[in-house]
């Protein structure tokens, strides 16, 4: 589970070891995820990482197989976003930024799902054939780009794009793949902004007209999971929302 700590990807973590699974956290080494891994007992743990080095998910994955006997499921939830137009009056957007966003966002989803499905290949085959399942987290913003979005999108149409290949890549194997593109959400990153500004984002939503719910996102992923006719698909989570321009 990455970015695992908080979040979307903490909401995720609780749901599915609610629902009796085990679980590693992939999270930043400053993060709270050793805090939260002792707080949810035995069948947790942290693994320190950094999703774009091969090394660190490597060793991530290793600790699922030392602690858990193997990996079925992974959840990409790490993510970061930046705000910036093309050009500005200082002039260009500077290169940096649009790489490191696409590094994380895309990338770094592409390395952890690359070694967790080689990992999930040695599995046995369930009653259904199956391996692994993979939920990959996109965005509204892959679709409805918004002003200063360029790199953000751009990243998550990426992942959007992969999805099917991927699915396509792993069927042979038993590894369904999906994601999820939720619109704007109550995370911690929101949870910065003021009163105000929160309330003309839920108002943007048709219905419900309220910031979605990281429980709502997990328990999407948690029915992909149990389903297995999903495949190869990303399913907006948004309430029908449609970003404007700005």
């Amino acid at each position: 589970m990455t970015g695992g700590a908080s979040g979307l990807g903490e909401a995720t973590v609780r749901t599915l070891v609610g629902a009796g699974g085990k679980a590693v956290i992939l999270d930043r080494p400053n993060s709270n995820g050793e805090q939260l891994a002792k707080a949810l007992g035995a069948n947790v743990a942290f693994a320190p990482a950094d999703v774009t080095s091969d090394a660190d998910v490597a060793k991530a994955v290793a600790t699922a197989v030392d602690r858990f006997g193997t990996v079925h499921i992974a959840v990409n939830c790490a993510g970061v976003g930046t705000a910036m137009r093309t050009v500005t009056k200082e002039g260009p957007m500077p290169l940096e930024m649009f790489e490191m966003v696409v590094k994380i966002n895309l990338i770094g989803t592409f390395n952890v799902l690359r070694l967790a499905a080689a990992q999930m290949a040695k599995n046995a085959r369930n009653e259904e054939g199956e391996r692994g399942v993979i939920v990959n987290t996109a965005s509204v913003a892959a679709f409805d780009g918004q002003i200063g979005q360029a790199g953000y999108s751009a990243s998550k149409a990426g992942v959007v794009g992969m999805t099917l290949p991927i699915a396509r890549d792993l069927a042979s194997l038993g590894i369904r793949v999906c994601t999820i593109a939720p619109g704007t959400f109550d995370t911690p990153m929101l949870a910065l902004m003021p009163e105000n500004q929160r309330q003309l984002l839920a108002a943007q939503i048709p219905f419900p007209s309220r910031l979605g719910r990281p429980s709502e996102f997990a328990a999407l992923a948690g029915h992909i999971v149990e389903n297995p006719m999903l495949n190869g698909e990303t399913i907006r989570l948004d309430g029908a929302l449609r970003m404007p321009p700005r």
